[in-house]
């Protein structure tokens, strides 16, 4: 197998997965209509409800979701084999991430842009509401934290990358005031893109200078930094800093992956791990669990993921021009990080299996595998660093796209310099989700406090806005400072994919509701049977086999009791969604459209 094989085939399923099914969702099962006014429109307030050009909003909203998932999971699931991983990104995306993605918009916009858990509440009744609410609260934490560590390693000693990252915060502010002032968006987004360019390639400049020295900052530091940083994310007008350094951004990882692709079509590298490996029943060096139920909650973002619900059901509502919209912004930009995941698992897969192990498993575990290192001691001594062992999958993608991008003979002296622009563009490819994600906790807090104290609930009232932005960062601030990688990261896989399970429960109640034939009901259920059923038995697996016993590196009696808690409040949603459509299902109006079709 060769890598332009799979890259044209992905691309040509998911256009044509765009236009017919996403048509098809529009048109037949959401019935947008842009004659109604928008919730940004009927609720401008210029701060958090502003109406916003839909090329804008896409670059929000991918920015937002595209976080540490599509990068890093599909490296992680390379451990089984090329085919496991391409398949459920393919299908999962189509079937499940797009619609997931699009019907969270559109239920959230008809409900003026509230939270996920608002609209449970309002579709599915107060208990299912509080559950959803107290899950979202729980969720959105672990993954900030999550994801901020991922930035933390990136940028720990790396004043480069720091200097690179930084800098696209005054420049964004500088792009929102100006396109403001103008309303052009041509001008001020050339001009922006090429600051953030100088910023990236004036970077290795600034090394071993004074300015390089105060910009070398440890983990600590950063991960005081970092809340700091996203608490005015939060609380500063969406126009202002958020929504234009998402959309710059977005330049730059559309572009860099764009890069990729042209890289992989010159040069055409082979996919050296077979399809399936010996690991797809257990006990493999990256990931303890089989191929299933472990692909689909190891690829999140990329395939579906629930954090993607938080955005949707969050800033993004509250942007959006016209209601036809979602098909670009909810449906496309979710096949846009489609394959953003397949070109990570090219990456991943184009290295020699050997080299691939060797750098994301432990020396120790490494030494068992009877695995013999090909390119990477050639490979780590044109980057200037030891691979070995740099778990985690953001130095096996950074390292496979160098393998790309030097294979071409232009840049075959580039690697470090290479390596170090990969690590810093991760970066910033999380750190856009972790000033929306950080928002939209603002969002749910002011709705879940709400409900004891009513002036919160009011998104224009500032104390209101500071507390809950200051509430979030510290949540997620705390984990991030006092945690690590393993501890914070363990509960993400499965509280995602429950946040996603939760959306879908949500969708199909709405389109039960609204749509003109209730077997539309099926494109919300049939991806929903398969993951509710996965998610439930991987945390299953994992509070057995790893959170509650003892023998077990991972073992944590607050991981397990977490992940309880978590499928119990989804087990509840469950329950509560299915009697309600029951209930709606024997309705007399459902029942007379039968009888009419």
């Amino acid at each position: 197998m060769n890598a332009v094989s799979i890259v044209i085939g992905s691309i040509c399923i998911l256009m044509i997965a765009y236009r017919l099914y996403g048509t098809f969702m529009a048109a037949k099962v959401l019935k947008l209509d842009d004659s109604k006014p928008t919730p940004a429109h009927e609720l401008n307030d210029g701060k958090d409800y502003v109406p916003t050009n839909k090329w804008v909003t896409f670059g929000h909203h991918f920015a937002a979701i595209a976080a540490a998932g599509p990068l890093v999971g599909p490296i992680l699931a390379a451990q089984f084999g090329y085919l496991p991983g391409l398949l459920w990104l393919l299908i999962g995306a189509v079937i499940g991430g797009a619609v997931h993605d699009a019907v969270v918009l559109f239920a959230s916009m008809r409900k003026k842009g509230k939270s996920l858990s608002e609209v449970a509440k309002d579709e599915l009744g107060p208990v299912a509401g509080f559950c959803t609410g107290l899950a979202m609260l729980f969720i959105i934490t672990i993954t900030m934290a999550g994801l901020s560590m991922v930035v933390l390693h990136a940028l720990e000693h790396n004043p480069w990358g720091t200097f690179s990252v930084g800098i696209t915060i005054p420049i964004a502010m500088l792009v929102g005031i100006a396109y403001k002032k103008t309303g052009n968006l041509k001008l001020t987004s050339t001009v922006g893109f090429i600051l953030v360019m100088v910023g990236v390639f004036v970077g290795p400049s600034i090394q071993n200078t004074v300015l390089g020295d105060w910009l070398t900052l440890d983990t600590k530091t950063l991960a005081i930094i970092l809340p700091i940083y996203a608490f005015f994310a939060a609380a500063l007008p969406v126009w202002l800093l958020l929504a234009p350094r998402d959309y710059l951004s977005s330049f730059m990882k559309i572009g860099v992956f764009i890069a990729l692709i042209i890289g992989v079509f010159i040069i055409n590298p082979a996919i050296e791990m077979p399809a399936f490996t010996k690991f797809t029943s257990g006990g493999g060096p990256v990931l303890g669990g089989p191929v299933w139920p472990f692909i689909s909650i190891t690829i999140a973002c990329g395939a579906i993921s629930g954090f993607h619900a938080f955005v949707g059901s969050g800033t993004t509502p509250k942007m959006l021009d016209r209601w036809s919209d979602i098909k670009v912004v909810g449906f496309g930009a979710m096949l846009v990080e489609c394959v953003v995941g397949i070109m990570a698992l090219i990456a991943a897969t184009a290295l020699q299996p050997a080299d691939y192990f060797a750098i994301n498993s432990t020396p120790e575990v490494f030494k068992t595998l009877g695995m013999q290192v090909q390119e990477l001691p050639k490979l780590a001594n044109e980057i200037g660093i030891d691979l070995e062992g740099r778990t985690g999958g953001a130095v096996t993608l950074a390292v496979g796209m160098t393998y790309v991008f030097t294979a071409i003979p232009w840049f075959a002296k580039l690697s470090s310099y290479f390596f170090q622009f990969v690590i810093m563009f991760e970066a910033v490819f999380i750190l856009t989700a972790i000033d929306s994600g950080t928002r939209v906790a603002r969002y749910l807090i002011q709705d879940f406090f709400g409900e004891f104290y009513k002036p919160l609930k009011k998104t224009d009232w500032l104390p209101g806005s500071i507390f809950a932005s200051a509430l979030a960062c510290f949540m997620w601030g705390y984990l991030l400072f006092s945690g690590d990688i393993g501890s914070v990261w363990a509960l993400f896989g499965v509280s995602n994919q429950l946040m996603a399970s939760i959306g879908l429960i949500v969708g199909a109640t709405v389109i039960l509701s609204i749509a003109d034939k209730r077997r539309y009901m099926l494109t919300c259920l049939i991806p929903l049977a398969y993951l509710f059923v996965t998610v439930n038995y991987a945390g299953y697996w994992m509070v057995k086999n790893v959170y509650l016993n003892q023998a077990s590196a991972g073992y944590s009696v607050l991981n397990g009791v977490l992940s309880i808690i978590m499928l119990l409040l989804g087990m509840i949603i469950m329950v509560t969604a299915i009697k309600k459509w029951i209930v709606m299902w024997n309705s007399p109006r459902v029942k007379l459209e039968r009888k009419i079709a």
